[in-house]
């Protein structure tokens, strides 16, 4: 425990870890600040923040302004008197009369090496990219995206087989460490903020819907890395027979063929040829059907070999 007065800033599962280890450690954490409740699921029904949720179980006042940039919302953050404020996957950026007001600063948890990977969602296009380490840093907040000066770094490596739901878990929780670790670094002051080599950095913006979609004409490995980044959202995806099919989960193989035309289907192994090698499709899902792995989908589905995935309902396999 550090006694400082702090104020915590997140929204999604991934901050969550941070908050429950700031709980463990017995900080005064002041407020929680999390994005409103939003419409969900087929009724439309507003739900939670996921930090909202555990904040209450936590008996911490939360607030959930619409924008942080609203001047009542920053009165009232000056009124706390926080000396820090913590921000994790909060989803706003902050303007800098907010960051001005702590005396200790704005400590953000960024899920990679910084400066690389600056942006919405490093994880995925760490993956995406077929990156073989990233890691977390702690850094002071400054009005730029993810410019400011950093405090604490720590790496690890990325399997080539591991989704982001897997390096989204362990990210979390290496981040929730990390802060705690800064956190007693900048109450004992024994940490000094190193300045960011601008001309290191590379930007990871947040997905869009047509990110998923798979060109056959690329390599093997640049579509493994794609389905491994977008398995969560939005998923990589291609075409059989006009209809979208997902695609969750592959490895890669050394099979030669007309990109997009299935190379194997039968005793559960679905291969399908890639521009150089092939992968082997080993979790699917075809659009209005169950997700499935590589057996029961063609148990249910058999596809003939040379049948052809497409990058649209009509069309070629191209991109």
């Amino acid at each position: 425990m550090t006694g400082l007065r702090i104020i915590f800033m997140g929204t999604p599962d991934f901050a969550c870890p941070t908050l429950a280890k700031l709980v463990e450690r017995g900080e005064d954490l002041i407020a929680v600040v999390t994005q409103p409740d939003r419409p969900k699921g087929r009724g439309q029904k507003l739900m939670p923040p996921p930090v909202k949720e555990l904040a209450i179980r936590h008996d911490i006042p939360v607030h959930q302004p619409p924008k942080v940039r609203d001047s009542a919302f920053i009165e009232i953050v000056r009124s706390l008197r926080p000396d820090v404020i913590v921000v994790v996957a909060f989803g706003q950026i902050l303007p800098k009369a907010l960051l001005d007001i702590p005396a200790q600063g704005c400590i953000n948890v960024h899920a990679s090496l910084l400066p690389r990977y600056r942006g919405a969602a490093p994880l995925n296009w760490c993956i995406i990219n077929g990156e073989q380490e990233t890691g977390v840093t702690t850094m002071l907040m400054d009005p730029g995206l993810d410019t400011g000066p950093m405090l604490l770094r720590r790496a690890t490596g990325i399997d080539e087989n591991e989704d982001i739901v897997s390096l989204h878990d362990r990210m979390s929780l290496m981040g929730a460490q990390l802060l705690a670790e800064t956190l007693d670094g900048v109450k004992a002051g024994n940490i000094t903020p190193q300045q960011q080599d601008d001309s290191l950095t590379c930007y990871a913006p947040m997905l869009k819907k047509e990110d998923g979609l798979i060109n056959w004409y690329r390599d093997a490995r640049t579509i493994h890395n794609q389905v491994r980044g977008m398995s969560v959202w939005p998923g990589a995806y291609t075409f059989l027979d006009g209809e979208m099919l997902k695609i969750y989960r592959t490895r890669v193989g050394q099979g030669t063929g007309l990109p997009g035309s299935i190379l194997h289907a039968e005793r559960g192994v679905l291969e399908v040829a890639c521009l150089n090698g092939s992968i082997f499709i080993e979790e699917l899902q075809l659009a209005g059907k169950k997700r499935l792995d590589s057996a029961s989908f063609l148990a249910g589905c058999p596809l003939a070999p040379e049948t052809i995935l497409k990058s649209a309902a009509t069309g070629d396999a191209k991109s």
